[in-house]
């Protein structure tokens, strides 16, 4: 070949080079930093630690209330599951529509229990199911912390470690949450071993894939809601993906493409069907139940009073910042200092820690905390719905924290400065968690005042937990009769806990169930009341426990529960002579009970409405004004208030309680309907139309209402509707 020939030829394969655009460089994969040794071996020793004292106060914590129906599942489940379907209870269960929940951990712990042959009137029942929440409240912890080990090495996991275990709040409920802490567990296995399938890929080994099918499957077989996952799997691998390949790779390279689909829909699969093995509703139709199921958690939600900033307010209305405002009022200092840190230093922290990792563990956290107020789903009894974010604010904040230490390792001072403040930070949450072993879940911080801000603010005790140390104060006090005596008595408004621990007396001890605005509709020896469910300004006032009280069960000398004695059948007589509207009778042994007893705000109820049903409404407004001493903004304060005032042809000043009393209460349809009355009396017909419509709206059963509407109408000249309104008034509706 020529000269000329040969440099045409090398002047051609230049040029093809030239156009084949070379291969963009991969980016690094991020490997943990090497510790010494001794960190890895504290690591494990710590864990092991943690795991054996979780389970240990796991056994002294007392059940919640909501394992009625926890327990009840649990049966149906087992004899589903072994009568091969045949039993089909577990496929529609009303009461707290179990059906839509995952069956994982009420089939493992009810199969357990059904081996040792314990039943759910035992004790040793509920402790099993406690020993396996809190072997998963340590599970949830230990991924959580292997996560950060992914990211920052053992160093870290020690530090998250530290910090989920002196989280008062998360574990409190790894000692007796059947629900949240197993969901939350399966959301912080899932974390770990996301990230490191996503470092592995493209040939990721088998029991990281196993091990992210797994926890997938676990959070889905506890909740459909474990869906989730699905996102965080495909997001984070397409993330991944083109951090280290570029956008293009994701058609220039197919195989590679392929690998991660095939992987990802592979695991996904692998955990849907995992869960749906402990899930027979889901069983039944995978796809259409388990859309069924997201759509009744969003549509559905408990409607209840909860008391949040000290307002006793419904569920489904609540602020959109009610969760923030409890997850800032109950993590400990040390989470709390290391996540704003994290904030602050966050581009910092990206170029020193596996950017992968962090941003997970920030999106974990954060993601659906910005869904459910986006969506404004109903929350109640504080964010234990959301305790599955709680995994990535700890990585985050203990991320922040070892940053710090490591920044002044040359700065001595510094360094000892910030361990000083990391070891007070745990001290104080862990000081808590020394007093109240029992039920460290009712923990509030420095930042909120502590608990004993929050009584009356916020929800202490909101399951009823230390009902069971109210039972053993009973049992110290030798309040429990001996066999052959006359039987006790004892009710409670946490009657399925109180039931529980009283059960093994036999007929020695009788229990009912009884709310304690109606404590004395029936007769009793004793009462277990926990404070849930009393309004704020009645907490604040310092009336509650009442001088009935005997004992109460305390936290931080907060009382949680208080133990009542009834002491004499004249209350329940006179409670008797109410409800038969025996006024007469009434009236002598309400004056009895207030004189000894002037913070009994039931009987200073009561007298009131006695007074007002005996043609006294001078004595009627100053039993209503002794109501709301004791028990300010009470709504039935305010209402026979307002009609003793009405009574004495003092509009303005009941129509300023009827006011009040829908500033406690919006939906009060009372005080709307007399209201209407007071407009129309003083010809403002607009005003007492638009009153009686909104009592007709929250009481729609409510005939005088209807009536007073006919009339209304009426005197509008409106005869057509004023006669649909008389009808209705009459049950035609």
């Amino acid at each position: 070949m020529s000269k000329g020939k040969k440099k045409k030829v090398a002047a051609k394969v230049r040029h093809r080079k030239k156009l084949v655009k070379p291969r963009r460089q991969e980016a690094r994969v991020f490997e943990p930093p090497r510790d010494k040794p001794v960190y890895r071996k504290a690591f494990w020793g710590l864990s092991g630690f943690i795991a054996l004292l979780m389970m240990l106060l796991s056994l002294g914590s007392g059940i919640n209330e909501d394992d009625k129906y926890q327990v009840d599942y649990s049966e149906k489940l087992v004899s589903w599951y072994t009568t091969f379907g045949k039993d089909d209870a577990a496929l529609q269960v009303e009461k707290g529509n179990m059906h839509y929940y995952g069956g994982f951990f009420d089939l493992v712990t009810g199969l357990a229990n059904h081996a040792l042959g314990f039943t759910p009137k035992q004790e040793a029942y509920h402790n099993l199911r406690h020993l396996f929440i809190a072997l998963l409240g340590f599970l949830g912890l230990l991924f959580t912390a292997l996560l950060g080990r992914e990211m920052g090495g053992w160093r870290l996991g020690i530090i998250i470690l530290s910090l989920g275990f002196l989280s008062p709040r998360y574990l409190g409920h790894s000692l007796m949450n059947p629900k949240d802490i197993p969901f939350a567990a399966g959301v912080a296995m899932a974390l770990y071993f996301l990230l490191r399938w996503l470092r592995q890929m493209p040939k990721p080994d088998w029991r990281t894939l196993l091990g992210l099918a797994g926890g997938i499957g676990l959070a889905f077989g506890v909740r459909a809601g474990g869906l989730i996952l699905f996102g965080y799997v495909g997001l984070f691998a397409l993330l991944e993906f083109v951090r280290r390949y570029g956008v293009s790779a994701l058609w220039q390279r197919k195989e590679l493409t392929g690998k991660y689909i095939l992987y990802g829909v592979g695991v996904l699969l692998g955990g849907f069907v995992l869960g749906l093995l402990f899930w027979p509703y889901g069983m039944q139709s995978p796809i259409a139940h388990t859309r069924e199921a997201l759509s009744a958690f969003a549509k559905f939600g408990t409607q209840i009073r909860v008391l949040f900033e000290g307002k006793s307010v419904m569920s489904d209305d609540l602020p959109w910042y009610y969760p923030l405002s409890w997850i800032y009022r109950s993590i400990p200092m040390s989470v709390f200092i290391g996540f704003v840190a994290g904030l602050v230093l966050l581009p910092r922290l990206w170029k020193r820690y596996d950017p992968m990792g962090l941003g997970l563990a920030l999106f974990a956290f954060a993601f659906p905390l910005v869904y459910v107020i986006a969506k404004d789903s109903v929350l109640y009894d504080g964010w234990r719905h959301l305790i599955f974010v709680y995994p990535g604010m700890l990585v985050f904040a203990g991320t922040a924290w070892l940053y710090l230490i490591d920044r002044f390792r040359e700065k001595l001072q510094m360094r000892y400065a910030l361990l000083g403040i990391f070891a007070l930070s745990l001290l104080e949450p862990a000081w808590f968690i020394a007093r109240n072993y029992h039920y460290p879940y009712v923990y509030f911080n420095p930042l909120a005042g502590g608990i004993s801000h929050a009584f009356g603010r916020y929800e202490t005790d909101y399951w009823g937990v230390s009902v069971r140390q109210a039972v053993e104060e009973m049992e110290k006090r030798s309040l429990i009769p001996a066999a052959g005596e006359k039987p006790l008595e004892v009710v409670s408004s946490f009657w399925y806990n109180a039931s529980l621990y009283l059960r093994k007396y036999g007929d020695r001890v009788h229990t009912d169930y009884v709310r304690y605005n109606d404590r004395f509709s029936k007769s009793w020896d004793y009462g277990i009341f926990p404070s849930r469910y009393l309004r704020g300004p009645h907490l604040l006032s310092g009336n509650w426990p009442s001088s009935r009280s005997i004992a109460t069960v305390n936290a931080q000398g907060v009382p949680l529960t208080a133990i009542y004695k009834a002491g004499g059948e004249d209350v329940f007589r006179a409670a008797q002579a109410v409800k038969s509207k025996d006024w007469a009778t009434a009236i002598p042994l309400l004056q009895e009970e207030v004189k000894a007893h002037p913070d009994n705000e039931w009987a200073w109820q009561s007298l009131a409405m006695a007074y007002l049903n005996s043609s006294q409404p001078p004595k009627a407004k100053e039993a209503a004004e002794e109501l709301l001493k004791v028990a300010p903004d009470n709504l039935n304060g305010l209402y026979f208030l307002s009609l003793a005032e009405l009574n004495t042809n003092d509009l303005p000043s009941a129509e300023k309680h009827l006011l009040r009393a829908i500033e406690v209460d919006p939906e009060y349809a009372m005080a709307y309907f007399y209201l209407a009355i007071i407009h129309n009396q003083t010809g403002d017909t607009n005003r007492a139309l638009d009153e009686v419509l909104k009592s007709i709206k929250y009481n729609p059963k409510f005939p005088n209402a209807y009536e007073l509407a006919a009339q209304i109408y009426e005197k509008m000249g409106d005869s057509q509707t004023a006669a649909r309104y008389r009808k209705a008034a009459q049950g035609g509706r």
